[in-house]
């Protein structure tokens, strides 16, 4: 069984030399890579100096976190291959932000050895700089609602729990992490990789929906736990995170919903987008994130037809068209209306 860390980093020579001693400590039986994105900082000089056991994959220019991924796996196989060196069993993708603690990696491998059926999976995802709470970008596993809004068990929105162990069981999700994603390889290609169109969010959740479809698990084992400082590449409140997560969240959709959802799910995200655009307009005094979700709808109609190949052959490859973790409600009313904030409430 082999296991590749593959941590992709932009410009985040600082953020490497805080995080990556932990990861090399206590990764015992994983090789440790750095795919760079074509960083214009220090990063490389500094893993040659600091770090001379990590493995570098240089990258020719910054294709974004999605296909800065499947660049990287594409050169470490080639090179393994070339190198006479057995292909992995297993990529882990990993931020440059992440601290991890010995034997954080066992759990999820021995689950995943256990469990076939399982295609990928993540830990309980804590925040660094408040280690009792959930971390907002995957906490203990992902779910989406009936109409693509994501949500974790640990986080709804902006409300971030603290953890206490009410999410300690492991539990089927539809998503996990892309701070931190251990997937197998065969499945990871199987299914396609990451949408490299999409460059960065909601990238991670339309590959283990794509997963799902196959009838292949994603799974949170919090037995395993890493600590995210979070937020390193596009902070939360930024106009561009906004368009990414707004455009690529409609083409997930687009992708993989069924047929007999797609037209009454798109006709309400219409209406859903524009209150959310006029509310970051009124409330929040913003022309810039207004434009933010007008360009990314805009754009996304743009390039729906784009992926009309794939979503045909995401619907005909599909094994499950409900697969777990997709809710049959509405977050929203949930949230705004029922005032259920916390994981635990929703399915009262």
């Amino acid at each position: 069984m082999t296991c590749s860390i593959v941590i992709l980093n932009w410009n985040g020579s600082a953020m490497m030399q805080k995080y990556l001693p932990s990861v090399i400590s206590c990764s015992e039986g994983a090789e440790v890579i750095v795919a760079d994105n074509a960083s214009t900082d220090d990063s490389i000089e500094m893993l040659r100096r600091d770090f001379p056991t990590v493995r570098i994959i240089t990258l020719d220019k910054n294709w974004g976190f999605a296909d800065g991924y499947n660049k990287a796996f594409e050169t470490l196989d080639k090179e393994n291959e070339q190198q006479g060196k057995p292909l992995s069993d297993y990529y882990l993708l990993l931020n440059s932000d992440v601290r991890v603690e010995q034997g954080w990696l066992t759990p999820q491998l021995h689950y995943m050895q256990e469990h076939h059926e399982v295609a990928a999976c993540q830990p309980k995802l804590l925040s660094d700089v408040s280690p009792t709470h959930f971390e907002y970008a995957g906490a203990c596993g992902g779910f989406i609602d009936r109409y693509g809004y994501p949500f974790c068990r640990g986080r709804i929105f902006d409300t971030v729990e603290d953890d206490h162990g009410q999410y300690d069981t492991p539990m089927e999700v539809l998503w996990a992490t892309g701070a931190c994603l251990l997937v197998r390889r065969e499945d990871y290609w199987q299914a396609g990789g990451l949408d490299g169109r999409f460059f960065a969010h909601n990238e991670e959740i339309d590959l283990c929906w794509r997963l799902n479809l196959l009838n292949r698990k994603v799974v949170c084992i919090p037995q395993s736990k890493v600590y995210h400082y979070g937020g390193g590449t596009l902070p939360q409140g930024n106009p561009r995170k906004d368009y990414l997560n707004f455009r690529n969240n409609l083409t997930m959709l687009y992708k993989n919903l069924p047929e007999a959802e797609l037209k009454p799910v798109m006709r309400m995200r219409l209406l859903l987008d524009y209150v959310a655009a006029f509310k970051m307009l009124i409330l929040n005094h913003s022309i810039a994130h207004f434009m933010a979700v007008v360009r990314a709808r805009r754009d996304f109609h743009a390039w729906r037809s784009d992926f009309d190949a794939d979503r045909q052959h995401i619907q005909q490859s599909a094994i499950v068209t409900s697969p777990a973790g997709r809710t049959s409600f509405s977050l929203l009313w949930q949230y705004y209306v029922k005032g259920r904030k916390i994981f635990s409430k929703l399915f009262a």
